[in-house]
Parts: C-alpha cells; structure tokens; sequence
C-alpha cells in the first residue's frame, strides 16, 4: 500500500507508480497476453519481443517520414513533448517472463499510444489516455490514474474532461482496436489516417 499512497499522493513519483503497476496488475496483465493471443500481430509480437528505445527505433528515420505517417507523428510527439523512449523503467517485480514483457510492452508504447490518440503530456490528455488503457487493459494502475487524475484538473480543464475528453476517451476504450497489441515498428509508414480508421479511432482533437 505503501506505493500506491504515495503515487496517488505524488503522481511524479515514477518510481513508485512503476512498482504500484508491476505489484498489483497479475490478473490484468494475463487478460493482455490473452487479447494479444488472440491476433497474428499480437502473436508476432509476443514471440519476437520487440524492445522500443534509442537503441532499436531509428528516430532519424521517422522524422524523415512524410507528416501526418505513424512514425512521423510519434516522432514529432517525442520532441514536441521533450520525452525520449529511454525514459521507462524496466520491470523489476513480475516473476512471469510473459507477463514481464507485457508489462514491459505496456510502458514502451504508452508514449505512441498518446502520440496516436493526438493527446499532449499535460493532466488533461494523460487522464484521456489512462481511460483508453484503464478499459482496453484493465491495469489497476490506469483506472486509478484515470480516477484520480480527474481529480487533480483545474477548473477549466476539468469542464473540458466532463464535456469533451471523458466521453471521448471512454468510447475509445471500448470502441478501438486492443491497442497493446499493435506492432507499431511495422505500421511506420502507414498514413495516420489510415491507422485511425483501421483501429476505429475518432479524433478528438
């Protein structure tokens, strides 16, 4: 419980909320695997264990992609954002090599994943993606960020979540395509647009 009080308490704490998720997902991280089991993409990647990082994604080769790609966008977001996919931590608490991978997976898409939901790092659009993972993946870690990232909004951002933002995200969730199980190094070049309409994505913004 430790953990879990002080991520709620300090959302900052990375440390602390990468423990909250490894400790307390189990039953959450078996309904993954099992939905990635259940596609060819899902399959390949559980089998082949893609890693993203610096060391595996050539970023120069995405930001040369045309505008408006897979690749470009979540290049751009990168930089727009000042994030790096080096900045998650490797899982440390899963005895399962499964699930430590999905896990693992889990962190090192949750970037792309706001990159092709079109949301920014801010309280706002990270509460609209928890949405997305809280009803896609069950994770104890996103439906509690979720909640009580909602809580933290300041006035004018929350009156956009209640008219705009939760609705949005929570059709999403249930709507789109189970998103941790997209090979997204093989989608690269593949148009944005096209991307949304495959996954059943609506833009919000």
């Amino acid at each position: 419980m430790g953990s879990a009080a002080i991520s709620l308490a300090n959302p900052s704490r990375g440390d602390m909320i990468a423990c909250l998720g490894e400790t307390t997902g189990k039953n959450a991280l078996m309904h993954c695997h099992q939905q990635m089991k259940n596609t060819n993409e899902g399959q390949r990647i559980l089998a082949q264990k893609p890693r993203i990082n610096t060391s595996t994604v050539d970023l120069s080769y995405l930001k040369d992609l045309p505008p408006g790609t897979v690749g470009r966008t979540y290049c751009d977001f990168l930089n727009d954002n000042n994030v790096s996919p080096d900045d998650r931590p490797i899982v440390q608490f899963i005895d399962d090599i499964e699930l430590a991978y999905v896990m693992q997976r889990y962190r090192e898409v949750h970037d792309i994943f706001h990159a092709m939901l079109l949301m920014p790092t801010t309280m706002l659009g990270e509460v609209a993606v928890k949405w997305v993972e809280a009803l896609q993946m069950h994770l104890p870690m996103c439906i509690t960020g979720a909640i009580f990232g909602a809580s933290r909004l300041r006035p004018r951002q929350r009156q956009l979540y209640l008219d705009h933002y939760l609705s949005w995200s929570t059709k999403t969730g249930l709507n789109a395509k189970f998103l941790l199980g997209i090979y997204f190094e093989e989608r690269w070049e593949q148009s944005l647009e096209d991307f949304h309409k495959e996954m059943n994505i609506v833009r919000l913004v």
